[in-house]
């Protein structure tokens, strides 16, 4: 077995970390990978933005996040089960999860221009001045926004971007998307939830006064184009998947539990 490193260089721990970690897997019998050899799985070491980058670089190769960062929801091991983690990892004791992506491409082109594991944000550029957006569903018009912009997340993005702006939590499994609206002006407007089939249309509509108007598209947020006023851009499941590792044991509801601070009822 051959695993590949990636390190969040920004965090002065990490190669330090890598190299201890390495060591451990030779005396498991486990080679670390040298650039451009082929992998069976990548340890990504850092925080979400480090694996969602890992996920991007290695395609089709499946990860596995130890948690160097904060919050850390895609890692679900720690800094202190790592050593655990990297034995089953040699052993084999572990599983494959396939994650669904999506794709933002311009009106019109054929081609995706991005491609996201958490989500594709839609957000006004210019601050204090709210978006009018038009949302259709597999061409069928879904209704108007007056919002800051629109999230479009998978069941892995589920918990990052969209929950903090008030949407659900989606199981890994769901077959489904989210659409959050950033900051509605109406308070009747909640989240949607759509089966992942849907190829969504967002077209931008001119302000009152026809004042100019450009929101800007970020795919896992990096920024990848802008649009205006009478454009718009679609966004759809992607044929490309993420891969995790799932350790023997893994428990989605505990990592919920564990991640977002659920405690329960204190009532008997």
């Amino acid at each position: 077995m051959r695993i590949a490193f990636y390190v969040n260089t920004d965090k002065p721990e990490a190669a330090a970390k890598r190299d201890a970690l390495a060591a451990r897997l030779g005396a498991l019998g486990v080679e670390a990978a040298s650039p451009g050899d082929a992998v069976d799985a990548v340890v990504a070491l850092g925080g979400d933005g480090t694996i969602l980058r890992a996920a991007r670089e290695f395609r089709d190769v499946p990860v596995l996040g130890l948690n160097l960062g904060g919050l850390g929801y895609l890692s679900s091991v720690g800094e202190a089960e790592a050593e655990t983690a990297l034995r089953m990892l040699a052993e084999g004791r572990y599983a494959i999860s396939e994650r669904a992506m999506v794709e933002v491409s311009s009106g019109g082109s054929s081609s995706a221009c991005a491609t996201a594991l958490n989500d594709v944000v839609i957000s006004r550029e210019r601050t204090g001045h709210m978006a009018r957006l038009d949302l259709a569903a597999d061409g069928r018009f879904v209704t108007r926004y007056m919002a800051d912009g629109l999230i479009f997340a998978t069941p892995t993005g589920s918990t990052a971007y969209s929950l903090a702006a008030g949407g659900p939590v989606l199981l890994p499994d769901s077959g489904s998307l989210v659409v959050t609206p950033l900051n509605p002006h109406a308070l009747g407007v909640r989240p949607l939830v759509f089966r992942d089939g849907v190829r969504f249309t967002v077209r931008v509509l001119p302000r009152t006064g026809g004042n100019p108007v450009r929101v800007g598209v970020y795919a896992d947020g990096e920024h990848v184009m802008s649009f205006g006023a009478g454009e718009h851009v679609e966004i759809c499941k992607s044929a490309k998947t993420a891969k995790f590792v799932e350790l023997e044991g893994y428990d989605p509801y505990d990592v919920l539990a564990r991640k977002l601070g659920w405690s329960g009822s204190s009532l008997r």
